[in-house]
């Protein structure tokens, strides 16, 4: 969330921000007048907690003295102090309480260069890589390929879990393993530190990390325990440092996560997403960099560049694009996303999303840097490096031969014994 003292001292910025967004300032307005009158009861309250220590010295001093009639006097004075202390503390919580559950609503200040529009249609090339793929046949789609091969088994993963889950087979179950183990392979020599991070959360470092009013309906929640199963490693590795002061000399630190993801996908999808590309469990590695405010933009650009260099590295055709503020959530302060052009639909679809969050998410978690002028907040970010189901798709449908084979990409042969074409399964 945002910073209290951009609503202090900077709201004119946050107002902007919203004019950007195309989204009312009714939020902004009753944040700052909660916080006036959180700031009135909490002056009041210090005020009433003065008098009744100024009194306590006064009816010492007179009991000292033996002056009954002034100890009278000033004990009716005071009387109502202690209830009026009470209620003034009571009124400063609610208020407080009120005013940061708006407060978490509101949406973090975009990067200037966020294009603005009204959604994804309004996104921006960034970049582009690689050739489209060319056939000498019509491409069948990562459906087909999936139906033909027999590399998974969605009818009887729906049998015993339900719709959207799927069982991985033989050689296409084996690129999945070794397109893990590159993907982390590769970000080891980028020092990134490897983490598997639990796979639940409680409700507490949820919202910290992401708006559960806008993403709650996409999560598996557990019951009675109150967690909620991950929907990737970004979220566990991020809050991880929940409620710290980090020392400077750490920062920046990087990670990468490997995790399973569960996600709902509520809501009605296309042909395209059907298959393996948009399902409720998938395997994600993610980037995550936790670093001083004054570098994060840097960082940002380097996220992306490890993106760039490892789908370059499998040859997938993919574009870059910087999304607007109509396709941006409440989270990034700038983001941009991988698409990777599947020749089946003959479309581009999302592949990697690699975000800057600012101080957004550090200031919900309350996690901080020290200072020589105090404590101040980190910035976060985080980043696809690859969700392997989806990067399978890209795989099948851009590496493709006319028999409904697939060729292995070169970088990840190594990882399957030297093969080099992934052949259809028995049974």
């Amino acid at each position: 969330m945002l910073d209290i003292s951009e609503f202090r001292d900077n709201d004119s910025v946050i107002r902007a921000d919203h004019d950007k967004r195309k989204i009312p300032h009714n939020k902004i307005d009753k944040v700052i007048q909660l916080d006036e009158e959180w700031r009135r009861a909490v002056f009041d309250q210090s005020l009433a907690r003065k008098k009744r220590n100024d009194a306590a010295k006064l009816i010492s001093n007179a009991k000292k003295a033996g002056n009954s009639e002034e100890m009278k006097k000033l004990l009716a004075e005071v009387k109502d102090l202690g209830t009026k202390i009470e209620d003034l503390d009571y009124t400063a919580n609610q208020l407080i309480e009120k005013r940061d559950a708006i407060r978490m609503t509101i949406p973090n200040i975009l990067h200037n260069e966020v294009p603005i529009g009204d959604d994804e249609k309004s996104n921006t090339l960034h970049s582009e890589f690689g050739k489209k793929p060319e056939f000498s046949f019509s491409p069948r789609t990562h459906n087909e390929l999936l139906e033909i091969n027999k590399w998974a088994e969605l009818p009887r993963a729906a049998k015993i879990t339900g719709s959207r889950f799927y069982f991985l087979k033989g050689d296409l179950a084996r690129l999945e393993m070794a397109l893990q183990s590159y993907t982390v392979d590769f970000m080891l020599k980028k020092e990134y530190t490897l983490i598997h991070p639990p796979t639940m959360m409680n409700r507490k470092a949820y919202e910290g990390v992401t708006d559960l009013g806008d993403f709650e309906t996409v999560m598996y929640g557990v019951q009675p325990d109150g967690y909620y199963m991950i929907a990737t490693s970004e979220h566990p590795l991020t809050a991880m440092y929940m409620d710290e002061i980090i020392e400077p000399s750490i920062l920046p630190i990087k990670l990468v996560g490997v995790s399973p993801c569960f996600r709902r996908e509520v809501g009605a999808h296309g042909q395209s997403d059907k298959g393996i590309w948009r399902v409720h469990q998938f395997t994600k590695i993610e980037q995550i960099i936790i670093s001083h405010p004054d570098d994060s933009w840097n960082f940002h650009e380097e996220m992306l560049e490890n993106c760039i260099e490892l789908w370059n590295s499998l040859g997938i055709h993919y574009r870059v694009v910087n999304i607007c503020t109509g396709d941006m959530g409440t989270v990034a302060s700038r983001k941009y996303d991988l698409e990777a052009w599947l020749p089946g639909p003959g479309e581009y679809k999302e592949i990697v999303s690699c975000s800057n969050c600012t101080d957004y998410q550090a200031n919900r978690l309350r996690m901080r840097f020290r200072t020589p002028d105090g404590n101040s907040s980190v910035h976060t970010l985080n980043s696809t490096a690859v969700a392997t189901s989806r990067a399978l798709v890209a795989i099948m449908e851009q590496y493709q031969l006319e028999d409904g084979r697939v060729n292995i990409p070169k970088v990840l042969q190594a990882y399957m014994n030297g093969q080099k074409i992934i052949e259809p399964t028995i049974i």
